[in-house]
Parts: C-alpha cells; structure tokens; sequence
C-alpha cells in the first residue's frame, strides 16, 4: 500500500528561543477498501489477542484506529488518559496511535512493557519546535523559575522539567504553583502558556512555540461563522491563538470540550480543535450538529484543514505490521527515563489528589525546581 508524502507548510516563529520546523513533512497512508479495511481489522484484534497487546489511540487519529481501540478494551483519550491508562493495564505490550512524544511516556511509565507504534516517525511541530539543548540552556539562564513543561515535548525535556501538564490539568497545577508564590517557566506552546498567564495572573516565561493546527485558527473568520450560526456554541481548545479563545463559548481540552458539547444547552458547535476530535464529538452527541472552525479566509484552498498531519500517519496496515513485527517499537534510555517520569508522576498524583477532593496547594507544597 503506497504512502503520500506531504509537506507541512509551516515556520516555527522566529526567535532566540525557537526551532525552525520548516522542514516538517508527514506520510499519510492510503485510505483502505472496505474490504481491505475489514480484513485488517480483523488481522489486528487477532494480534491484540495473540500478542497479550492492548490499543491506547489519541482522539485525534484515524476514526478506526479510535473504533477500533474501543472495541477491544483498550482507550480512546487525551493525552493524560492515556499515559494513565497504560500505566495501569495489565497488557504487556502497548499500542499507542498517535504522535511520538505520547509513545515515550507510555515507555516511561511502563518500562517493563513493549510499546509500538504504527508509524513512529509520526511527530509533533511542539516537539519539533523545543529542541533540548536550546530549551535546557534556556532553563539555565533562569535557575529561579520552577520548570513546567506541556506534555507535547520529548523525554529529554521532560526529564529538564519540574512539572509536565496537560491540557487538562495545566490551570490548576500552574494555579497552584502562583498560590504557592513560584514564577514559571513554560514551555513550549506559546499560546497555552498565555492563556494560562491570563487566567492564573501567574508570573510566566514562556517559549515561543506553536501547534501547527491550532496556531492556523483566524479569530476573524471565526466571527463570520458564528454570524452565519447565530446559535451555535463556539467550542475552542487553548493552543489557539487569544483571539479565537476570546470568541469560545467554552474553552477545554480535548476531554473538555467533549464535556462542554454533552453539558451545554445548544444543537449547534464550533469547534475550533482538530478535526479528527469531531469522530467522538459526533458520536457522543448524535442528535447535534458540529461544524469545523476555520484556519483560512474565504480566498483559501482549504477553509478548513485543521488536521495534524503527524496524527494521520497512523493508519490500520501499520498498525498490523508492527503487531506482527515488532519493528515500531518505542526505545527510552532508562537513565533518561527515570528522570523524566519525576514530572509526569508529580503530574499523575496532582490529578489523582485532585479527584480525591484534595485541596491543590497541599499537592504542590515543598515541590519546587529539581
């Protein structure tokens, strides 16, 4: 089955503290036949079976791959979730569609375990755009500042960090931290970072990085589709830009926004995330309506190609290859390893504390830099 090799038209911003990803590219897999699709479906919950192997798929990935990762008992979340949840089952070997770094934190807190991926070329313009060498001597011209690093980076930066956050977790571990009187360094979404500036007041150094999907995401055009959709929520994960973010309705996570589409009282969505979320957006929600928030004005090609293309590499014929070859699978220096899961389980108990109703400043007390 061929691939097509596309290029990611994209320039990380330029600054003293930014990597160039010009050059990005991404190979996405042909679609299958119906028949050929069914067949290799098949193929795959024969190898989950044979190979004690358990799927653990991004909601951002090819609908099957999400499908198919429920229907054989393993998940379809968020980042958070799914280093969670492959920590905790007791497969043996773990399959994780979605983009690198999330297969290296699967490795990091399952050392023991194999993990693969369908592609493991498939990356992330965050990733890309935080290089360690630069974001460690960055770190190192600012020792006062506790390091708090976005999930979406590589196990060298994560083992420079003091906390990892997600999406989902990143107000309240960053809020807590400013009650406690600690100044931030953040890294690598610039956009995050300034939303969570704006809604903590915490004292924030920010990397200038940005998602490739998210960053392309036009405030103006935005305000002309709620015009044309005058009921419509607007639904908006904060990687966008603070324009875009100022129009939401509700502003979340991938699993925030899927929380806010159930909650809200409307029949009508904007959302302004990756297109591959609207899979579980739509199967959620059946009786409402969602419409893809635009990247482009109206003299675009594409009005709206807010798709990752990294994502999209994770096709089902990779999927059962690595299965039954072994050839996709995710390598961790240890030493490395050990020291990055320091900031992910910081991150794993705040979450769990949090859940438990424990008061979030008893979970940050006493952790300041490494």
């Amino acid at each position: 089955m061929t691939s097509a090799v596309i290029s990611v038209d994209y320039e990380q911003p330029v600054s003293d503290a930014a990597c160039d990803t010009r050059h990005a590219w991404a190979r996405v897999p042909a679609e299958p036949s119906r028949e050929k699709r069914e067949a290799l479906k098949s193929r795959i919950r024969r190898l989950l079976r044979e190979r004690n192997a358990v799927m653990v798929s991004h909601y951002y990935v090819h609908p099957d791959l999400q499908d198919l990762a429920e229907d054989t008992g393993g998940i379809v979340s968020d980042s958070l979730e799914m280093a969670r949840f492959g920590r905790d089952h007791p497969a043996q070997t773990l399959v994780v569609s979605g983009v690198r770094f999330m297969g290296e934190t699967a490795k990091i807190l399952s050392p023991e375990k194999r993990v693969l991926m369908p592609d493991l070329d498939a990356t992330c313009s965050l990733d890309l755009g935080c290089p360690v060498d630069a974001f460690s001597a960055f770190c190192d011209q600012h020792p006062d500042r506790t390091v708090v690093v976005y999930a979406n980076t590589s196990a060298a930066v994560k083992a420079r960090a003091d906390w990892l956050v997600t999406s989902s977790c990143a107000l309240d571990v960053v809020g807590a931290l400013h009650a406690q009187g600690h100044k931030i360094l953040w890294a690598p979404d610039r956009h995050l970072g300034d939303y969570i500036r704006r809604e903590t007041g915490a004292d924030m150094l920010s990397w200038d990085g940005a998602c490739i999907v998210h960053d392309e995401f036009k405030a103006l055009e935005l305000q002309l589709l709620v015009e044309a959709h005058p009921g419509a929520k607007v639904l908006v994960h904060p990687e966008s830009p603070a324009p875009v973010v100022a129009l939401a309705d509700a502003v979340g996570s991938t699993s925030g926004i899927l929380a806010a589409a159930q909650r809200m009282d409307a029949h009508e969505f904007i959302v302004a995330t990756d297109t591959g979320l609207l899979h579980k957006l739509r199967t959620l929600n059946p009786g409402k309506a969602f419409i893809e928030a635009p990247t482009a004005g109206n003299g675009a090609t594409c009005k709206s190609c807010a798709h990752c293309p990294w994502m999209a590499m994770n096709g089902l014929a990779d999927l059962a290859r690595v299965l039954e070859t072994a050839d996709g699978e995710v390598h961790v220096d240890p030493a490395l390893g050990l020291r990055a899961r320091v900031p992910i389980d910081r991150m794993l108990a705040f979450t769990a504390g949090l859940k438990k109703g424990q008061p979030a400043g008893s979970l940050v007390a006493g952790i300041g830099a490494a």
